[in-house]
């Protein structure tokens, strides 16, 4: 008798989703017994009408592995414990549609799902699962945020993009004898910031992790032009708290999405310079989602392709409840409790750090 496995990919997009997916289906296929299908949008595909529910077999993944994004679709908003519906007065709320969704999948007929992403689609994955669905998680996050791996798939091509902007933006400040701020994504974690930071040869580097005091983030600017260097390269995590201890952002007002919007320390950080007395030409650079788009290097393209061989093997064998990990030079199962028990975050006492410092990379701290 076939077995049916349902793929889905939640939360933001992230280069490698397409290489799990590719990898999912090319080892199933090796098996008689089992059919894949996907779920378009996350959830949302088994929860609207009508289902929105895809075959995956060789034919449809073929050409997938270096392109960025999910053939599936993906959102951050929502989700089967937190659905928002309209009202017939035109607000908004969010309903509890689990059970719901739980009557469909059995409905479908699907025996097992893997839930591809970060750790609030892996939440998503735990309670699910402790109300009977046979689920598997696999980490996805250019955030690395996830604790019990390594890494996280996308996380290095998202340095990577961050990196090559720091070397675009070391010539142009150089030519402009400019200090230039550059903010990157990873929420509450410094991973991007930092290794972009040492990878790019910047001067300061501010994460959340690290809290910073202005003045000497503005000594380590004054050094740097006093001694004939008529420039300075900052890299500031997206997550990092401004003067008044507070992250930069605001709450998003669309329904279903909790997520407190991240962006804008780059510019808070300029304006606290200034008004500590810097009197250089500051400009502020956004990444933004630039570093979730494309094509994903090789070591992504190499770790999602472990992570979905292992992910169908999970629930092959009927080991669910758990969640796909990184530990050098293993990819293992981590149960979810594990998973989410606390981020995965950057340690000030961790070697990486100490490397930045022995760069003379200033933390401010």
């Amino acid at each position: 008798m076939m077995k049916r496995l349902m793929v889905s990919t939640g939360g933001g997009d992230c280069p490698g989703l397409n290489a799990v997916i590719r990898a999912i289906v090319k080892r199933a296929s090796q098996e008689k017994d089992w059919e894949v299908v996907g779920c378009i949008e996350s959830f949302n595909g088994v929860l609207r009408e009508p289902t929105e529910i895809v075959v995956l077999d060789n034919d449809n993944v073929a050409g997938i592995l270096t392109q960025g994004g999910t053939i599936l679709g993906t959102t951050n908003k929502g989700g089967p414990f937190a659905y928002p519906i309209k009202k017939t007065d035109g607000t908004w709320e969010t309903l509890d549609v689990s059970d719901q969704m739980i009557r469909k999948l059995q409905y479908l007929g699907v025996d097992a799902v893997i839930n591809i992403g970060g750790d609030g689609s892996q939440r998503i994955s735990k309670k699910l699962y402790d109300k009977g669905v046979n689920i598997i998680g696999v980490p996805k996050t250019i955030d690395n945020d996830l604790s019990m791996t390594d890494f996280t798939f996308g996380f290095q091509t998202a340095v990577q993009i961050a990196t090559e902007s720091v070397d675009k933006l070391v010539t142009t400040a150089a030519s402009h004898n400019r200090v230039f701020i550059l903010e990157v994504m990873g929420r509450d974690a410094g991973w991007i910031a930092l290794n972009a930071a040492i990878a790019g040869g910047a001067d300061v580097c501010i994460i959340p992790e690290i809290p910073y005091n202005i003045d000497k983030i503005k000594a380590k600017i004054e050094t740097r032009y006093k001694k004939g260097r008529g420039f300075c390269i900052i890299v500031v995590a997206e997550g990092s708290k401004n003067a008044k201890g507070e992250q930069v952002g605001f709450k998003s007002q669309v329904p279903g999405d909790f997520h407190f919007k991240l962006g804008g320390i780059g510019q808070a950080l300029k304006l606290e310079l200034e008004e500590a007395g810097v009197e250089y030409d500051i400009r502020v650079s956004v990444l933004g989602h630039l570093q979730r788009g494309g094509t994903p290097i090789a070591y992504d393209r190499v770790l999602a392709s472990e992570f979905g061989v292992k992910a169908f093997e999970l629930a092959m064998n009927g080991e669910f409840g758990k969640m796909v990990a990184y530990k050098h030079p293993d990819i293992i199962a981590v149960t979810f409790e594990q998973a989410l028990k606390e981020p995965h975050l950057v340690s000030p006492d961790s070697f990486l750090v100490h490397t930045a410092r022995g760069l003379n990379i200033e933390f401010g701290d």
